[in-house]
């Protein structure tokens, strides 16, 4: 009878360790990418609204999966011997993977005032789960050179970028052939959280947001914002008097939809009160909103919470104790001692660590909506 028990409970054993081999054997596995990443300066058609910028192109960082033997090394923000920020791991100019599959493309959008490079950690990231990640500079309102009013408020003419820079990856002649046209995403943080929503299809006006500033409702989105002071009160001004501004904000008011988008995924994105809530019921593509529950430069009722209830079927997740410029790159010694508001997150916040987390929600929601 013990014999009998004990050869019952073997074969018992034994079946649960095949069926969860079999189990296993049978799962999708993750696969990880060395990942690469190259500059590119797309210079669009002309004519196109350069906003003011002196350089006139699309400087485009691109992340990729590359070949397996490329030597990731860590990436910077300034001189590399005292840097601002990481730009996250990558192999410089290596060569892209040689496999003939294709790879879904992400499109990704700046803040006011920010740079690609400020989102190394997300383009890298993506790149590592098997995606071609495109982050463009916007004309006018990046990092790398002066700002311009136009720069910061034609929010039309950075979801345009956006779609400049897609047509171009699609005729790289290196990047081209790798990217499937049908599993085409974009993502974006703050201000570029904005202009993706705005890919999708919603319209935001500056006289909304206007409207809202000088309303009772008014929130920290109406105070002066680090990267550029005095904003506000400037286009307020030059709306009233200057030709080329009005025109430009007319363009604004316009639908800016590309349908080769086919999901958005907007970290912090900002001022909800410049959409109609009616342009954002029309959205009908897959959308999924980021945020931190302590952003005070973008609070969340009136931007993260209001776009998930009023775009259809928008997921919303919200980090606890994070607040907004936790989203930029991780900053090192320099950034902490120099710009402690863009880099200093609150006690116990690791940005390594809300990043990684941000990405896995991301690879999963476009692995799972880029079809």
């Amino acid at each position: 009878m013990k014999h009998t028990r004990a050869l019952h409970v073997a074969l018992c054993f034994a079946g649960l360790v095949l069926f969860f081999s079999a189990a296993q054997a049978g799962a999708p596995k993750t696969v990880m990418y060395k990942v690469g990443v190259m500059t590119r300066q797309i210079v669009p058609p002309e004519p196109f609204n350069w906003r003011g910028a002196k350089t006139h192109a699309l400087i485009t960082d691109i992340w990729y999966p590359a070949e397996p033997s490329s030597v990731e090394q860590p990436q910077f923000i300034g001189n590399p011997d005292a840097p601002f920020a990481k730009a996250g791991k990558a192999a410089r100019d290596a060569a892209p993977i040689a496999a003939p599959e294709e790879f879904p493309l992400i499109l990704v959008s700046h803040g006011i005032g920010g740079s690609s490079a400020m989102m190394a950690w997300f383009g890298s990231g993506l790149a590592a789960h098997g995606f071609i990640v495109a982050a463009v500079n916007h004309p006018g309102n990046n990092a790398l050179e002066d700002y311009t009013i136009p720069g910061a408020i034609f929010w039309g003419e950075r979801a345009r970028d956006l779609s400049v820079v897609l047509d171009q990856m699609l005729a790289d002649s290196t990047f081209g052939p790798r990217i499937n046209p049908k599993r085409i995403g974009a993502a974006g943080f703050s201000l570029g959280g904005l202009s993706v929503i705005e890919i999708a299809g919603g319209i935001a006006e500056l006289s909304r947001y206007q409207d809202f500033c000088k309303s009772p409702k008014a929130d920290g989105m109406c105070a002066d914002t680090l990267e550029y002071p005095g904003l506000l009160a400037k286009a307020t001004a030059l709306a009233k008097t200057d030709p080329a501004i009005q025109a430009g904000l007319s363009e604004n008011s316009k639908s800016h939809r590309d349908p080769r988008v086919r999901a958005i995924f907007a970290i912090a994105p900002a001022i909800g009160p410049a959409f109609a809530p009616d342009s954002l019921a029309k959205i009908s593509i897959p959308v999924q909103v980021v945020a931190g529950a302590v952003d005070n430069v973008v609070p969340i009722d009136t931007s993260a919470k209001f776009f998930a209830a009023h775009i259809p079927g928008a997921q919303l997740t919200i980090f606890q104790a994070v607040g907004h410029y936790t989203f930029l790159g991780t900053c090192a010694e320099l950034g902490d001692r120099t710009r402690p508001q863009l880099c200093l997150d609150q006690a116990g916040i690791l940005r390594d660590d809300i990043h990684a987390q941000t990405v896995n929600l991301a690879y999963h929601f476009f692995d799972t909506n880029l079809k």
